[in-house]
């Protein structure tokens, strides 16, 4: 049996902190479920309900306490408002390598929370968890995810067709990664 995980606590540059999901970031979940594109992708519900909201958060505490992975939601320092999460998921851990996944929702978009987030996940899991290879995947057409993995050091590697089921269809995503090399680079900066 895989150890529960404890969800730490990481800064994200100077607007941001990751948590873990508390039941008080139901209305997240609702901004959430609203955006077309994320319940796609996710497991936020496309139709909220505080039923389906609460699940959802739990869902996340089972991630971490079945060793799965770390669910962090990101908060606004400022406000103290959750605006997205990143995940770093540890299905394939006994190859050496994680995934990432991320989203922000509408209200916060193009204020660089997803960099700051994923650039603080990204050198936590590489340093102080020494996972050798972090990889994510992005749809063709989401050039603003796109920007933000090569804004923290994540190279872009290739187009894997037919990667993932979103919604009822089979889709192409770009795989990206990065080693514990690419932290120091001019990009991760």
């Amino acid at each position: 049996m895989v150890a529960p995980l404890d969800v730490p606590r990481l800064v994200a540059g100077d607007s941001f902190v990751l948590r873990s999901w508390e039941l008080g970031d139901l209305p997240l979940v609702r901004e959430a479920s609203s955006d077309d594109y994320i319940p796609l992708i996710t497991t936020v519900p496309s139709a909220y309900s505080q039923v389906a909201g609460e699940a959802f958060v739990r869902r996340q505490w089972e991630r971490a306490s079945t060793g799965s992975g770390y669910p962090f939601v990101i908060v606004r320092v400022e406000d103290g408002r959750p605006v997205g999460t990143v995940g770093l998921w540890l299905r394939d851990l006994n190859e050496g390598r994680a995934s990432l996944g991320y989203w922000v929702v509408g209200s916060a978009r193009g204020q660089g929370v997803a960099a700051e987030a994923l650039r603080a996940v990204a050198a936590w899991a590489l340093g102080d968890l020494q996972i050798p290879r972090l990889q994510l995947y992005v749809e063709p057409w989401n050039a603003a995810s796109q920007r933000t993995a090569e804004r923290v050091g994540f190279q872009r590697e290739g187009l894997l067709r037919s990667w993932q089921e979103v919604g009822e269809e089979r889709r192409d995503m770009i795989m990206y990664s990065m080693l514990g090399v690419d932290l120091s680079s001019p990009a991760a900066g």
